[in-house]
């Protein structure tokens, strides 16, 4: 389920043109804030994304070669 969550951040975040917040994921992706914030920070340390603290929002996009760090027979 926690590789399914990935994906589905992932997709929705390949739709969008500008960095997201956390709770803009959370709600795109239909999951609460707390399992989007967990899900962006193992896929940062992944390297499948990147974030920058914005005042009190953390701001996340995908890295350049997200494809390329996104194995999906991955446990």
């Amino acid at each position: 389920m926690a590789e399914e969550t990935a994906k589905k951040i992932i997709e929705y975040m390949a739709t969008l043109e500008w960095p997201a917040t956390t709770e803009d994921i959370a709600a795109g992706v239909k999951i609460s804030w707390n399992t989007a914030q967990v899900h962006l920070m193992k896929l940062q340390m992944e390297g499948r994304v990147k974030f920058r603290r914005v005042g009190r929002q953390n701001q996340w996009w995908l890295n350049r070669n997200y494809k390329e760090n996104f194995n999906e027979n991955k446990p």
